[in-house]
């Protein structure tokens, strides 16, 4: 593997903690749009067609064939371990070598399915296109051990004695000079693409040249106002749908395993909240910050967000007044919860000004609202609601 370049790790949705989470938001694309991305900008990639139907199957697998006409049928899934992987219709792996005559039935085992593998836990994530390639002649995959490290003066861009240190620790047998220029090509992406990686893996040699056998691209998406058509390329269905909708409000919001909903205020308080659950024996269904100053119609997509999910048992919203005063926020947190129809306990901690006044709306209200003196308090009560998990 050449992890070429990386302004970050390339991480699962639940290897970070969510407060690192919250920082690293990144656009990520399928394979086959990678491919097409990296031709485009003069790197070589495996000959491939993307179909999203089984009817475009039979004339991409034969002008696909190799010399033993076989082709490779691969699922086109953000998620790794594909060939691994297990459908849900009980087939098994996610790329397969096969004969072009048998390329639409192995397609039609994959196309519209659901792909399991080690990334994606037991729910997967739907195949709607797959990738048909041409089976690779390689003469030598370039392993983890030939990693080679460069340091890049970010202002000048790598230069061409950089980029052939590169190609000569990589062994390169082929034409050194082409090989230099792909080096400088994949520099050239991860910088105008505003890429977060480039990763190659793994990075190949035919008898002719080098060439990015398969490649993994992440993108800022703080740079999706100067990179509008690649953020058209993202895949919602790839996603959390959760996560998606919260996307739409500007809302941080990422999905756990717990049973108690949080909605807070300030990354650290979430932080602080999810901590103090845990150590009262319950587990948040969530990470939920709406910011310092949401309005009432992000509350309100908030608490939608929270009753959405079948195993919320509990909200727990923990709001520290600064910049906004406890009493607006209090009288937003009536109206969306009216608004919704929590049918949950609802547990609301306040703090901050106008902390009494706050307080005063929400017992005063006619929403059920359990009202917490502090954060442990509020952390007591909802792990005394039934059916909250440990």
């Amino acid at each position: 593997m050449l992890q070429a370049l990386s302004r970050a790790s390339r991480v699962g949705s639940r290897s970070l903690k969510p407060a690192q989470l919250q920082q690293l938001r990144f656009l990520n694309i399928h394979e086959y749009q990678g491919a097409e991305l990296m031709s485009q900008n003069g790197i070589n990639v495996p000959e491939g067609i993307p179909v999203k139907s089984l009817d475009e199957v039979p004339e991409a697998a034969k002008k696909l064939a190799d010399a033993d006409g076989e082709v490779v049928v691969k699922s086109q899934i953000l998620a790794g371990g594909r060939g691994l992987g297990t459908f849900k219709n009980g087939f098994k792996g996610g790329v397969h070598i096969v004969k072009v005559e048998d390329a639409p039935e192995v397609a039609a085992k994959m196309l519209g399915q659901v792909l399991v593998t080690k990334q994606t836990g037991e729910k997967g994530k739907p195949v709607n296109t797959l990738y048909l390639a041409k089976k690779m002649q390689l003469e030598r995959e370039i392993s983890p051990e030939k990693i080679i490290k460069v340091k890049v003066n970010v202002f000048e861009g790598i230069t061409k004695a950089q980029a052939d240190e590169v190609v000569q620790g990589l062994g390169v047998q082929t034409d050194k000079e082409a090989a230099a220029k792909q080096i400088e090509a994949l520099y050239k992406l991860f910088v105008e693409k505003d890429c977060t990686m480039v990763e190659v893996n793994p990075l190949a040699e035919t008898k002719e040249s080098l060439i990015a056998a398969d490649a993994k691209l992440g993108f800022d998406d703080n740079a999706a106002f100067r990179q509008k058509d690649l953020f058209a390329l993202a895949d919602p269905t790839q996603e959390d749908p959760r996560e998606v909708e919260a996307h739409k409000y500007d809302l941080n919001y990422i999905g756990l395993d717990g049973s108690i909903g949080c909605m807070v205020n300030g990354a650290g308080l979430a932080m602080a909240t999810m901590d103090i659950i845990k150590l009262y024996g319950g587990a948040p269904a969530n990470f939920l910050d709406v910011g310092g100053n949401a309005s009432e119609d992000q509350v309100v997509a908030a608490f939608k967000l929270l009753t959405s999910d079948p195993q919320v048992k509990a909200i727990l919203v923990n709001i520290f007044g600064g910049i906004m005063r406890c009493d607006v926020i209090a009288s937003g947190i009536v109206n969306a919860a009216k608004q919704v129809g929590v049918k949950v306990p609802l547990i609301v901690r306040l703090e901050g000004t106008n902390v009494e006044e706050g307080k005063r709306i929400l017992s005063e209200s006619d929403v059920n609202i359990i009202s917490a003196q502090d954060l442990d308090d509020a952390a007591k009560e909802g792990r005394r609601v039934p059916g909250v998990s440990c």
